[in-house]
């Protein structure tokens, strides 16, 4: 009796952490999204990001099998575009690194392991580098963002597309989702 509770409670409490993943992911995409106009290619490529996460992290069932290709497609592109972006300097491997990442977990959920699945992780090995390397993006982004705001009544820097505060707090967001990713497989 009190077996059939515990995994209702935990069914409910993985279906509304999923659908808040899900929510913070595509509220960061939209974000970035209004920033394409005034920031280019590298909001645009945050912004699929944003949304491809959003929609990886839905917990809907997976009926017909369009949800893997479909991603894996998406986010392959992203990685084409983010090596593109390459040229303009090493600041954009980090785009390069998530789209990968996401092709990464999208193949490992479509073979029926990891991601959500609780049978597998993919490569342990890889598992265990990208945690590593969105550990250490989520720690930064967060030290970065505390103190880019300085004193209390210091004045908003505003970057090119937004305030540098709102953009960092937007990538910070969807590092922490991806490292919640990671963390499922």
């Amino acid at each position: 009796m009190h077996g059939s509770a515990t995994s209702v409670s935990d069914s409910v409490s993985v279906s509304v952490s999923a659908w808040l993943l899900v929510l913070l992911c595509a509220v960061s995409g939209a974000y970035c999204l209004g920033r394409v106009r005034a920031s280019g290619a590298a909001a645009a490529a945050e912004a699929v990001m944003g949304f491809g996460m959003a929609l990886m992290a839905a917990p809907l069932a997976h009926g017909g099998g369009w949800r893997a290709p479909l991603l894996a497609v998406m986010f392959g592109g992203a990685a084409l575009h983010a090596l593109w972006l390459l040229r303009g300097g090493a600041h954009h491997a980090h785009h390069l690194v998530g789209s990968l990442t996401m092709v990464y977990m999208t193949l490992t959920a479509g073979s029926g392991s990891g991601h959500g699945h609780g049978q597998g992780a993919g490569l342990p090995l890889l598992t265990g580098a990208l945690l590593l390397y969105y550990s250490g993006y989520v720690v930064l982004g967060g030290t970065r963002l505390l103190t880019a705001g300085g004193p209390a009544g210091q004045q908003v820097a505003v970057g090119r597309g937004g305030p540098a505060e709102l953009i960092r707090a937007c990538r910070l967001a969807m590092g922490i989702g991806m490292l919640a990713m990671l963390l499922t497989m």
